[in-house]
């Protein structure tokens, strides 16, 4: 036995939107909604020739409840740009749209937009949430009409004989029956129902084709999107990659520039110091001998004028010395 997958919209309209679905979509609003349900009405039922003339549409199923309250119900198998907004803006037109010209507002009732998604939304655990309008700081209830309740297939990961009330079973039969080969035995009779309506055996040829070309379609969306979002990866990475390199390249030519200037200046300051040092030396030495063979010239000079005699101008001009110095020391 084959069942069609519940997670895609069409079949999902089929097996709670249909018009002898009421039972089950009772007991499940019962189990997923914090409300009590005697009575719904399921609008615009599922309907093959309807579907077949909507191609990409979203589909959905809506619900008036005995106490006149509205249901949206949506299964949704991809995620999309917008896709919060347009459960937001889809719940207020509902809303809005019970209303004619001229209509008193005191006329209008509470609306519940109830969303299933096989992806995950929100950063924690819990798989249901629900969403109000609710003063900031101290939670108080602005109204309850209008209330978004979504259920995050991804997070629950229980086996049937692990479920623990109806809630958990419905949401096993959504995420799972199409991997089942059987209906699974000592389960609710609208659970069975539902398996029931969901089992290709019943479908005729049209409308499982129509089924399949749905699966089809999502299934291409979805390659699709994982195919952007990787081709977009790999442009990231590459243009990472590139700008990294330049960066670097940018970088490293300044740390060179930086670090060859430094070890320049060290370098050439060492080899100044170096140079310095050996011509200082060296003038100093060449000036040294020059000083010593000038003073001994003058004592010689000396020792000719006085022991021999000599005219200090003679022994100046023939030595090549100063006079004055000379002078100075006799």
């Amino acid at each position: 036995m084959k069942f069609l997958d519940i997670k895609t919209d069409y079949a999902f309209k089929k097996v709670f939107g249909s018009e002898n679905s009421k039972e089950i979509l009772l007991s499940f609003l019962n189990s997923i909604l914090d409300i009590d349900i005697v009575d719904l009405i399921i609008e615009d039922p599922y309907n093959v020739p309807k579907l077949q003339g909507m191609k990409d549409t979203a589909v959905d199923i809506k619900a008036t409840l005995n106490d006149d309250t509205k249901v949206i119900i949506e299964m949704q198998i991809l995620n999309h740009d917008g896709f919060e907004s347009r459960i937001l803006y889809n719940t207020a037109k509902n809303y809005a749209n019970q209303l004619d010209s001229g209509d008193k507002y005191h006329l209008l009732n509470p609306v519940i937009a109830l969303t299933i998604v096989n992806f995950k939304m929100f950063d924690f655990e819990k798989y249901k949430s629900s969403f109000k309008l609710l003063e900031k700081d101290n939670f108080t209830k602005y109204k309850d009409d209008i209330e978004l309740v979504f259920i995050e297939l991804p997070k629950i990961n229980k086996e049937l004989d692990e479920c623990e009330n109806i809630e958990e079973k419905w949401l096993y039969f959504i995420k799972n029956a199409r991997k089942l080969d059987l209906v699974p035995k000592d389960i609710d009779e609208n659970l069975q129902q539902a398996f029931k309506i969901a089992s290709t055996a019943n479908m005729s040829k049209a409308e499982i084709e129509l089924q399949e070309k749905r699966e089809e379609f999502l299934f291409i969306q979805k390659n699709s999107i994982e195919k952007a979002k990787r081709d977009g990866e790999e442009q990231g990475r590459e243009e990472g990659l590139k700008l990294g390199l330049e960066k670097g390249l940018e970088e490293g030519l300044e740390q060179g520039l930086e670090k060859g200037l430094e070890q320049g200046l060290e370098k050439g300051l060492q080899q100044g110091l170096e140079k310095g040092l050996q011509q200082g030396l060296e003038k100093g030495l060449e000036q040294g001998l020059e000083k010593g063979r000038e003073e001994e010239k003058l004592n010689n000079a000396i020792m000719m004028v006085k022991e021999f005699g000599l005219l200090p101008e003679d022994v100046a001009k023939k030595l090549d010395i100063s006079l004055d110095s000379l002078l100075k020391s006799l």
